[in-house]
């Protein structure tokens, strides 16, 4: 396994301290998404995957998914539960350093629901039929100090858009919208009920989703059709984590200045993963809205996964120097670790957390 030379146990208590805007002893990892080749990079060795044929296949996946983050320093690991929902997809070539052969994107111009006969003949699962086995092959194997962050693999926006394709989409809001409004019930419906299911669990410690709702200059759609359709939906899903103690992290893609605020006082969310550089550094997101909520992340993924390793640490410095003071700061990348990030840089970046740390 490539060890940091630098390490610590896991300690949930780092994490929610610094997710309360507090101060840690040291500054706790955050991050989003790991792809599997990086973990398989970082320990060496091939992860079964979850759906293999075999016995405890699963289980033997989150066993070392869990062991690799835990000795890297991290206090969390996040695990999704699995909704049921199908959608359609678009293959593509994988060239990426650690490549998987095939990526698979999501059309813009066309979904599966494009009618209310669409949605009438669509598969809704019911909350009955969400999956949970993921976090608990998870928990299974975690250390004494750790604990998950449980996400729900994508949010309601992101679900309606790809539903039904971006562009039908946002046709649909001025010529459908009792159509529009009904996928968005559903849709709610389903992570309301993932969320309150997950955030009762003993070894979920913070409940993690994922809702993209901006590109670089804006929101995706307008910010009255956010506050309309999408708001109600996270003010939902943070008062349920709530009711049970657990603090509600967003990742949210994109320039949200026009409704960050709403995020924050409206929806009640504890923290915001997700900066980009061309948007807004996160340093300025920390000076802007960290006496709100914490910062979650912000070391460009375009940096992480093109800048030598010296200069990549001496850029991971000097967002600490920035962000870590005052605490309600948590380092990781300003999306996710792809396999496309070497994972020597991957390595450098958390051992510059803990150096930083005094780790």
């Amino acid at each position: 396994m490539k060890r940091l030379a630098i390490r610590r146990e896991p300690d949930f208590n780092r994490y929610l301290t610094a997710l309360g805007r507090g101060q840690p002893a040291q500054v706790p990892f955050c991050e989003l998404k790991h792809d599997p080749e990086i973990i398989e990079a970082v320990l060496e060795e091939p992860l079964v995957p979850p759906g293999t044929p075999e016995d405890k296949a699963l289980d033997r996946y989150w066993a070392n998914w869990v062991r690799c983050l835990a000795s890297l320093g991290y206090d969390d690991v996040r695990v999704g539960c699995d909704i049921p929902l199908v959608r359609h997809f678009i293959p593509a070539p994988d060239t990426a350093v650690y490549s998987r052969g095939q990526r698979t994107w999501q059309p813009e111009s066309e979904g599966l629901i494009q009618s209310w006969e669409d949605f009438e003949r669509y598969p809704w699962p019911t909350p009955e039929k969400i999956d949970y086995s993921a976090l608990e092959a998870a928990a299974r194997h975690l250390p004494d100090g750790m604990k998950i962050s449980a996400s729900t693999h994508g949010g309601v926006l992101e679900w309606a858009m790809w539903l039904m394709g971006y562009v039908p989409f946002a046709y649909a809001l001025y010529d459908a919208p009792d159509l529009v409004t009904a996928i968005f019930r559903q849709l709610g419906e389903l992570m309301l009920a993932a969320v309150e299911a997950m955030a009762s669990f003993e070894y979920v410690g913070a409940i993690f989703i994922g809702d993209d709702m901006g590109h670089r200059h804006g929101t995706l759609v307008a910010p009255e059709i956010i506050r309309e359709y999408v708001m109600p939906w996270h003010k939902r899903m943070a008062e349920a984590a709530h009711r049970h103690g657990k603090p509600y992290i967003l990742h949210s893609c994109g320039n949200l200045t026009q409704i960050m605020d709403e995020l924050i006082d409206y929806c009640g969310i504890d923290a915001k993963h997700s900066f980009e550089d061309a948007i807004m550094t996160v340093g300025e997101a920390k000076r802007r809205w960290g006496t709100k909520i914490a910062i979650c992340g912000g070391v460009d993924v375009d940096k992480l996964a093109r800048q030598p390793e010296d200069k990549l640490r001496q850029y991971v410095r000097r967002i600490l120097e920035e962000c870590a003071p005052g605490g309600g700061y948590l380092l990781g990348s300003g999306n996710s670790v792809t396999n496309y990030v070497p994972v020597e840089n991957f390595l450098a970046m958390l051992d510059e957390g803990l150096k930083f740390s005094g780790g």
